[in-house]
């Protein structure tokens, strides 16, 4: 009989997002996937959840052990209250490694460092940048995101080009960890008969109805265009909204709003059956909907952006679009004339996916982290 005492599990506290299994935009699964993936590994997975989101509060599900936190439910405070709240708890709870998404949590690392807790922060792009930010909100994301780069002992950027701009900004060092994707060769095409659609007689927009996404510019460079295609706008927002109202009020026999599309094998078929896929989204840096067009084989249009052509890989896979109607009006008709070339970009989008976009690389990466991290404690 051996006398060796058993190696404790490593235990990892993920806040920050909605929680889990819920999947509403790139945190959202990015906890699902490497959750999981953690899991199943012998991670010992805490997840917080947002109380309001949930009406079933079961406390394991997959194994993963969720906790449920309430927010002050006003718009502008519910994602920081609830991060608050969970920091507070994860804090007193006996997680070896505290992971944090979002950089608008930024200076709740100070409740960690104050506790002695190892902790790495996900801080996605670019958020003072983005129009919905105007003013104070702007000022307090930028501020957000130095304080990430202060009190966290780690911070992971998804791109390159973002590593690149928080060193300049912040003179901060961080380690790149992408997202994944979960490549598919095939679809059930009779998915998308409930819109009365066809393969290849659609372009497709995936995304929130807000403005970095450029929705707006897309569309309205569509509608001057001669495509007989539709154009499939598949997002909304959950609240009330004048630029959504805006965008619904245009009158075009080719516009189909489908609103959220929540079952993934009718997103996987409209993604696999499009002709081509619009991406307007400006200041993140690995953006999920886009791994999902080049996972699904799609021909990919998007908007010339510093993270979209590290993505696609300066164009190998994928054209790119300006800032301006006019210049959707010449993709789409570039796109109408050049069958074969749309052909090859379907066929070779899913190469795009290098070993940099693969889960179970990025399960390593983070394990890597946390075990660096739980060590040093």
């Amino acid at each position: 009989m051996s006398n060796s005492t058993p190696i404790p599990k490593l235990k990892v506290s993920i806040l920050g997002a909605k929680g889990y299994p819920y999947v509403y935009g790139g945190y959202d699964t990015m906890i699902k996937e490497l959750g999981e993936r953690l899991q199943k590994r012998g991670v010992e997975v805490t997840v917080y959840c947002h109380r309001a989101l949930f009406k079933d509060k079961p406390p394991f599900v997959n194994g993963i052990k969720l906790v449920y936190t309430p927010a002050i439910e006003k718009k502008s405070l519910t994602q920081l209250t609830h991060s608050f709240v969970s920091m507070l708890h994860a804090c007193f709870s006996d997680a070896d490694v505290i992971f944090v998404v979002n950089s608008g949590n930024g200076p709740f690392g100070i409740i960690s460092r104050l506790f002695g807790k190892p902790t790495a922060i996900n801080v996605d792009g670019l958020e003072w940048l983005r129009p919905k930010w105007k003013g104070l909100g702007s000022k307090y994301f930028f501020w957000a995101s130095k304080m990430a780069t202060k009190f966290y002992d780690q911070v992971i950027n998804d791109s390159d080009e973002m590593q690149r701009i928080y060193l300049e900004l912040f003179n901060a060092n961080s380690k790149v960890i992408a997202y994944g994707a979960n490549p598919a060769l095939s679809s059930d095409a009779s998915k998308i008969k409930k819109w009365d659609l066809d393969r290849e007689s659609y372009y497709l927009i995936v995304g929130r109805l807000v403005p970095d996404n450029n929705a707006d510019l897309i569309i309205q460079g569509y509608v001057k265009s001669n495509s007989q295609r539709k154009l499939v706008i598949v997002g909304d927002v959950p609240y009330k909204d004048s630029y959504v109202d805006n965008l619904k009020s245009i009158e075009d026999d080719r516009l189909l709003f489908t609103g959220y599309v929540t079952d993934s094998e009718e997103l996987k078929a409209l993604y696999h059956n499009c002709y081509g896929y619009f991406h307007g989204h400006e200041y993140g840096g690995t953006n999920p909907a886009m791994l999902k067009a080049m996972a699904y084989g799609c021909a990919i249009l998007a908007l010339d952006t510093p993270f979209n052509q590290e993505m696609l890989q300066n164009g190998k896979h994928g054209w790119y679009f300006d800032k301006d109607e006019k210049s959707v009006v010449e993709i789409v008709a570039k796109a109408e004339s050049t069958p074969d070339a749309m052909k090859t970009l379907r066929d070779t989008a899913r190469s795009g996916l290098t070993q940099k976009y693969n889960w179970e690389h990025v399960t390593d990466l983070y394990l890597e982290v946390f075990n660096q991290l739980a060590n040093k404690k």
